[in-house]
């Protein structure tokens, strides 16, 4: 995609200020990251943060999958090439489109993201643990993945079922800390079949050993994909350890007052993430 330099500038930077302003966990780790990694970085999250507002925001469902399909559109006229006759004036897809000409991004993973969104639109519920992990891979892991390839500089290897993995414990921690928000409004994540297991009605109703039981499984996601940090890079290296440091410790807090998220939502106090994202750095570099 051949855009004027200037124009690709203004775009990261604009994408970069919808991170800095709407990342609430995700800008304190790659803040960690050189400036083309993290205006990349920014640039996904910015489309994922879109997409993702499609599915939260009020109105009919078949007004919000035509708002999606035209979000798919626009990753397709990104596949097409170099095609001047229909230059991109958004400035999301020109910072995406240099981001994927830069790292190779993998965009059926943001066709991915696209289509658990869609689940969240319909309502998805979910019988089986299995079936949870296929939307936690959808929403998260194709996040996993598109890092990967910034991380790697397009040369992910072997290792992308590590970031798949840390995805997945990251979207399996945001569905314990939000159960009661979700709830309210009208969905429901937590699987069937482990609700009636725990003699669990509602997710309201979830008792403690079911979200401990719900906090383990997390932990063990996140124990197979920090794997992903010995292969990295150090500053890509403690990027992951600043982003997933900030929903581990959310997670270990669910775990130790389960009861809690049924009263409010588990967030760290500002300071906490600096602090965490901080011993990252110094972590890796030691």
């Amino acid at each position: 995609m051949t855009v004027p330099a200037v124009e690709v500038e203004l775009a990261y930077r604009a994408c970069e200020d919808i991170t800095r302003r709407e990342a609430a966990n995700f800008y304190y780790g790659i803040r960690l990251l050189p400036r083309d990694k993290r205006q990349a970085m920014s640039a996904v999250y910015a489309f994922a943060r879109r997409v993702d507002d499609i599915g939260d925001r009020d109105g009919e469902p078949a007004g919000k999958l035509a708002r999606l399909d035209g979000e798919r559109a626009m990753l397709a006229s990104l596949s097409s090439g170099n095609d001047r006759s229909h230059p991109i004036a958004d400035p999301v897809m020109i910072a995406l489109g240099h981001a994927r000409d830069r790292f190779g991004l993998p965009l059926d993973a943001l066709e991915l993201l696209i289509d658990g969104v869609e689940l969240d639109v319909r309502e998805t519920s979910y019988e089986t643990f299995d079936e949870l992990v296929v939307y936690c891979r959808d929403v998260a892991g194709s996040i996993g993945r598109l890092c990967l390839a910034i991380f790697s500089d397009g040369h992910s290897g072997d290792h992308q079922s590590l970031a798949d993995d840390l995805g997945v414990a990251m979207q399996l921690t945001n569905i314990l800390r939000d159960v009661r928000e979700d709830y309210a409004n009208g969905r429901v994540y937590l699987p069937a079949e482990d609700l009636r297991r725990f003699g669990c009605a509602a997710p309201p109703e979830a008792s403690c050993e079911l979200i401990r039981f719900e906090a383990a499984r997390a932990r063990e996601w996140f124990d197979r994909g920090l794997a992903l940090v010995d292969v990295l890079d150090a500053r890509s290296a403690s990027c992951v350890l600043a982003m997933t440091g900030i929903y581990r410790r959310i997670l270990d807090r669910i775990a130790l007052e389960p009861d809690e998220i049924l009263r409010r939502r588990i967030s760290l106090p500002v300071w906490e993430k600096a602090w965490l994202a901080a011993r990252s750095l110094a972590g890796v570099r030691s």
